[in-house]
């Protein structure tokens, strides 16, 4: 009698433990996850210390005669073998060609690919930054701070052609997640890279799935629940153009061996309001969605390429032709698409790159540009030693084009975190350095035009522009700061009217007596400024 009860407490306490411990842990059940066999493992050796204690001290027999502890300690030490066995087998020692093939790179040119942008387009909020600033949004609205913290997430994204970040609300604690659970959470934070402006946005209906939820509305267990095989990536919380919450997630499946070479080839987008969600292949995913592949992942499959282009022996003895990336890397809005963008150097990452290399997160089309350039964390030094005696701390650089040419673009911080001054690097030479206390102070030093006044600082880009159609009476060069510019009088017009060379390469052949059509913004008094010509 002691002995059938012994081994049915066994068995549910057994079972219990599965149980609870897969309510928590959330492992897939899939045989090509690392997590799965673990847990199995896991859960055998349990299964077998149960019934192997049910012995010793029920039925009070030291010895174990062919009973089920004996048949789940075997199972376990096999599981063991067999997994350490695939393991083995999936590493690239076996597979190095099929690991340098997860990623394909193509050649491109830096100055046609990547558009220039005006200086009132660069993003200069970094993470950190956005942080900061979405927690003091927060602690200016009594009522919400009391409940609620804003998530870590803060993920780049691009919204209605602009680079934001955005990142949810999540419960203070667990009595406010009690308190407020049945309404959801009730809005999302959204920092505007470029001017650093924070909306609190209210989306058309609570949240009510997200990672600070208990129970079965918490996102990742809702849709293990959904999905019990799927091996999860990293949870992406983006917005539609609607301003609609979703969360993005990335299905992974090893496509080399039963562990090796992870790739993304579906996702998960889930309504974080309603609940609704589907699973779409890669290609078919709606274009607002920017995160599909994983910054880590990809960074993975560019150093697996790099590495394992040339052979797994040669990865490890010749190193001929052997690449990596840098150790860092930074986002790039392209086209209304998120690219992360990385240098890449040699093996034995000197301060110096070969290229950079950009890759869309959406498509995963990944395109090299061999520019020989400096290593971003040479060029971060550098823009620090041009305000050495601020201490500054800058920002990881931002890759722009500038006048055709690469250019790191950082901002620099103080003490407290504070964005004081921008630094703009030449790549291919990071001893070229220009700072300045705005943006467009900055580009405009960099790019030798005409110092800015203080009737400009708010920015020719962002005025209104007139029509502008006149007969010349006059015309004469100057050169400001290295940089030439035509001033003008019109037939019939009182102000002035100047043009930097850049604007047309006609201007040195204009002549008195010429008719010209293009348009004007207001400058200063008595001063138009031209900014097209036809």
């Amino acid at each position: 009698m002691n002995n059938s009860k012994g081994k049915i407490g066994a068995i549910v306490i057994w079972l219990l433990f599965i149980v609870i411990s897969y309510y928590f842990l959330l492992v897939p059940i899939n045989i090509q996850s690392p997590a799965f066999w673990a847990y199995l493992i896991i859960v055998l050796a349990v299964g077998a210390g149960l019934f192997l204690l049910n012995q010793l001290f029920i039925e009070r027999q030291i010895a174990i005669r062919g009973q089920v502890a004996t048949y789940l300690i075997a199972v376990t030490l096999l599981l063991t073998l067999v997994g350490g066995i695939m393991f083995l087998y999936s590493s690239p020692i076996f597979h190095a060609k099929k690991y340098a093939s997860l990623i394909e790179k193509q050649e491109g040119d830096f100055a046609t690919d990547v558009s220039e942008i005006s200086w009132n387009q660069i993003p200069t909020v970094d993470r950190a930054t956005a942080m900061r600033l979405g927690d003091r949004k927060m602690g200016e609205i009594v009522e919400l701070v009391s409940q609620f913290n804003v998530a870590p997430h803060y993920t780049q994204i691009n919204y209605r052609g602009k680079p934001v970040r955005v990142s949810p609300l999540e419960y203070a604690d667990l009595i406010k997640w009690f308190r407020n659970t049945k309404e959801g959470l009730p809005h999302y934070i959204l920092v505007d890279m470029v001017n650093g402006a924070v909306d609190l946005v209210t989306p058309p209906e609570n949240i009510k799935y997200s990672e600070s939820e208990f129970f079965f509305e918490n996102v990742r267990r809702y849709l293990r629940m959904q999905y019990p095989t799927a091996m999860f990536g990293e949870f992406s919380f983006e917005i539609d153009e609607e301003g609609v919450p979703y969360w993005v997630v990335p299905v992974r499946e090893h496509t080399i061996g039963l562990f090796g070479g992870p790739d993304s080839k579906e996702v998960i987008l889930l309504n974080a309001s309603t609940g609704e969600h589907q699973k779409i292949k890669v290609g078919e995913v709606p274009e607002w969605i920017d995160q599909v592949y994983e910054a880590d992942l990809i960074m993975a499959q560019l150093n697996y390429n790099g590495r394992y282009t040339n052979g797994f022996i040669n990865s490890i003895l010749g190193q001929q032709g052997v690449l990596a990336t840098t150790e860092g890397y930074n986002y790039l809005a392209i086209n209304d698409d998120v690219y992360v963008y990385t240098g890449i150097t040699s093996v034995v990452r000197d301060e110096s790159n070969i290229g950079f290399i950009l890759v869309n997160m959406r498509t995963k089309e990944a395109t090299f540009y061999a520019t020989p350039s400096a290593e971003e964390y040479s060029a971060m030094e550098s823009a620090r030693g041009a305000v050495q005696e601020k201490r500054y701390t800058t920002t990881f650089p931002i890759l722009l084009n500038i006048e055709g040419k690469p250019t790191y673009f950082m901002s620099l911080k103080d003490a407290a975190g504070l964005i004081k001054m921008y630094a703009l690097v030449d790549a291919e030479d990071y001893q070229k350095v220009t700072t300045g206390e705005t943006v467009q102070e900055t580009v405009r030093k960099f790019t030798n035009q005409a110092p800015v006044s203080e009737e400009e600082s708010s920015g020719l880009d962002e005025r209104e522009r007139f029509p502008l159609e006149g007969k010349l009476v006059d015309i004469q060069s100057v050169v400001i700061s290295g940089n030439t510019y035509f001033y003008m009088l019109l037939d019939g017009e009182d102000d002035v009217f100047r043009a930097n060379i850049k604007v047309s390469e006609k201007l040195p052949f204009l002549k008195i007596g010429d008719e010209i059509r293009g348009e004007y913004v207001e400058e200063f008094q008595g001063v138009k400024g031209i900014v097209s010509l036809e």
